[in-house]
């Protein structure tokens, strides 16, 4: 089945579909990742995008049931150079197309995707269609100059109610703006006593929880589209131990007053070397965001930077100087990626645990 991708600065290229026939329309991104594919998929911080990985082969080791980040992807479909019909993994239970077909993703193969993110590269992430034969490039070309992308994507990811996933150790409330299972899965083998709440969530009705930490998700989208959680968060700052990251990183910026911008092409995949400035040591982390706080923006603030990219030096952390609130723009989760960060969960827990000591001895 011959499906074209159409972009709005006029390339098209021809392949072969797999998955769902549908069309579809987002902004063309791409992930360096060499595996993780079922987990960069699920991820909902992709909600509205077109992902192209530049692992060329992709689907070898199938769909299995343990190692999605959602329930529901929000995806707007996948670009491979080649995606593989006959997985072998003992896991395996449906092939990429399958899945995708069962979800209603569209995807497309055997295009050059060099050429592709070479064009993202130069020209930065571009909106594309994915679509049928029949249509005429040079009308989609048009519809996608004219189209304006959604700027609701963590109202479409959020979870609508809040609901809780027990423990017997601190109380943690999660805020979902397109939260990963990985996020929870940390923070549930701490034993944390977790509640999930929405994006919405006010800071009364968090603090009603009595939590002994808040926690900041990831999540899709432009930080200046959830002004909610901007007021939340400065209504909660000082109050509550606070960790936050990726797009939690960055509301947790605008709240103390700096700024963020859109990248150019963004950061995503498994493979970025971040530097801790205070211990001078380097992680290789994962990573899935289009925009960033700015660097200027942070003087005149309460804020100090902890970690910067070694790629391109944009702030990769940051810390309050007067509360017990940090943020990462990577994901210590993983999934997919290495877990050389994984130890920030351990230090959002002794945090919580210095503020409760901190308080009972005031009291």
């Amino acid at each position: 089945m011959k499906r074209q991708l159409i972009l709005e600065d006029g390339t098209v290229f021809i392949g072969e579909g797999f998955g769902s026939s549908i069309d579809t329309i987002g902004e063309v991104v791409f992930n360096t990742g060499m595996t993780g594919y079922q987990e960069i998929l699920s991820d909902p911080s992709y909600c509205g995008q077109i992902v192209t990985l530049t692992y060329p082969l992709i689907g070898n080791y199938g769909i299995n049931r343990d190692d999605f980040e959602t329930i529901n992807p929000a995806v707007k479909g996948f670009i491979v150079k080649e995606a593989a019909d006959f997985p072998s993994n003992w896991r395996s239970e449906f092939t990429i197309g399958e899945f995708f077909e069962m979800k209603k993703i569209p995807g497309i193969a055997g295009i050059d995707t060099r050429k592709l993110i070479r064009i993202i590269r130069q020209y930065g992430t571009l909106k594309g269609a994915i679509c049928s034969m029949e249509h005429d490039a040079a009308e989609v070309i048009e519809k996608l100059r004219q189209t304006t992308l959604p700027t609701d994507q963590v109202r479409q990811v959020s979870t609508k109610n809040p609901y809780p996933s027990p423990g017997r150790g601190k109380r943690v409330v999660l805020v979902d703006f397109g939260m990963k299972h990985g996020i929870l899965r940390e923070l549930n083998e701490r034993g944390c006593d977790v509640v999930v709440v929405p994006y919405y969530t006010t800071a009364e009705e968090i603090l009603q929880l009595s939590p002994d930490g808040i926690m900041l998700s990831n999540g899709p989208g432009d930080p200046k589209d959830v002004p909610e959680a901007v007021d939340m968060l400065r209504g909660v700052l000082g109050k509550v131990p606070l960790f936050g990251i990726c797009l939690g990183h960055q509301l947790f910026a605008l709240a103390c007053g700096a700024e963020t911008v859109k990248m150019k092409f963004g950061h995503r995949g498994s493979n970025h070397p971040v530097k801790d400035l205070a211990t001078g040591k380097v992680a290789i982390t994962a990573q899935n965001h289009g925009y960033t706080v700015e660097r200027e923006s942070i003087k005149g603030t309460r804020l100090a930077v902890t970690h910067i990219a070694l790629n391109d030096e944009t702030i990769e952390g940051l810390k309050h100087l007067d509360y017990p609130a940090f943020t990462v723009q990577y994901h210590p989760e993983a999934s997919p990626g290495p877990e050389d960060a994984n130890s920030l969960f351990d230090q959002f827990l002794q945090m919580m645990v210095e503020n409760k000591q901190g308080v009972a001895a005031h009291d």
